[in-house]
């Protein structure tokens, strides 16, 4: 293995970048790598920077772990095999990405930012069971981009028997609550989702009903899905730093959870019209509905029907006070 000071060089300066489109596996075929992905440290990262004119853009939530054992702690605890097809958003520097190759039996990486994907191609090498996206993962913040789960489709269709998938991803902030809340919501058979995020998302993820991090995204996830908090994460493990805590956070889709809800989409709809106005009680926030107002007479019968007091704010609800509501008022 070379030292991690040596750097991986590209075409010169002034060469046209790719342009960024959607997420489809690119046509070019570099030769296989048999090479070992370099163990990318703080030195190796500043200087892969610096020889590519590199710059984390804090817009798009770019934070590289330079820990290398908690890169093996989430390869670990997602239990990554020959038999998964894994999904990884946010390709980055490629760090995380060569070990998923080297134990999954395919893998999907996707990244945003023109300047650092083909350099991540260069590092990782051209693997047989890696696909390389440009693009974004997200078509609008309700949907995931349908070429990406396309891509991912035909992952798992590689592989034989039924393939098991697996989110497994430093994700970057600004996309972690959107991409959850839909990939949980689609009807793909993910096995389990094992992710990076900021401790403020872990916190709101597994909230208890009455405290202050409590809200849809509690609801949403933890009545269909289990939640576990695997550790949490100083801003020293990443490069640049960011400026809050992070956690590795496991989430495992729960079939007979998700079948007491029914209808999810409707569901997660539900919720956000709920939350919309927070510190408004239940009576105002149903009454003043943001599709469509509701009749207050109609409203406090149903809440009579339900035992549930008015005067109180969503927060203030078990899940399963949720999913009642959602019932006795769904349109």
């Amino acid at each position: 293995m070379k030292p991690d000071t040596e750097i991986p060089i590209l075409p010169a300066a002034g060469s046209p970048p790719p342009a960024v489109r959607s997420p489809v596996p690119e046509p070019e075929t570099p030769p296989v790598s048999s090479v070992p992905s370099p163990r990318q440290t703080l030195t190796f990262l500043r200087n892969l920077f610096e020889a590519h004119g590199l710059e984390a853009k804090s817009k798009l939530g770019q934070n590289y772990l330079i820990d290398l054992n908690l890169i093996d702690l989430i390869v670990r605890t997602a239990e990554v095999g020959p038999g998964d097809a894994v999904l990884e958003v946010g390709t980055g520097t490629g760090s995380l990405t060569a070990r998923l190759a080297d134990h999954a039996g395919q893998v999907v990486t996707i990244e945003i930012d023109k300047t650092f994907h083909p350099v991540a191609r260069q590092i990782v090498g051209q693997r047989e069971n890696v696909t390389y996206l440009l693009g974004d993962c997200l078509e609008s913040k309700s949907r995931v981009n349908p070429d990406l789960l396309t891509a991912w489709d035909t992952a798992a269709g590689r592989l034989a028997g039924t393939a098991q998938r697996k989110l497994v991803a430093n994700l970057p902030y600004v996309i972690a609550t959107p991409l959850i809340s839909n990939l949980l919501v689609s009807e793909l058979p993910i096995e389990r989702m094992v992710v990076m995020v900021q401790w403020e998302i872990a916190e709101r993820l597994r909230a208890t009903v009455g405290t202050k991090d409590y809200n849809a995204l509690s609801v949403l996830v933890q009545s269909i899905a289990d939640v576990e908090t695997i550790r949490k994460v100083l801003p020293a493990n990443f490069h640049p730093r960011p400026k809050v805590d992070s956690a590795i956070v496991m989430i495992r889709p729960n079939a007979e959870k998700r079948a007491r809800v029914g209808d999810v989409i409707q569901f997660r709809d539900f919720l956000r019209d709920l939350y919309t106005h927070r510190r408004k009680n239940l009576r105002q926030g149903l009454v003043g509905w943001p599709r469509a107002r509701k009749d207050k007479a109609f409203v406090d019968a149903r809440l009579a029907e339900l035992q549930i007091d008015g005067s109180r704010r969503a927060e203030a609800l078990s899940l399963e006070d949720h999913l009642r509501l959602c019932n006795a008022f769904r349109q």
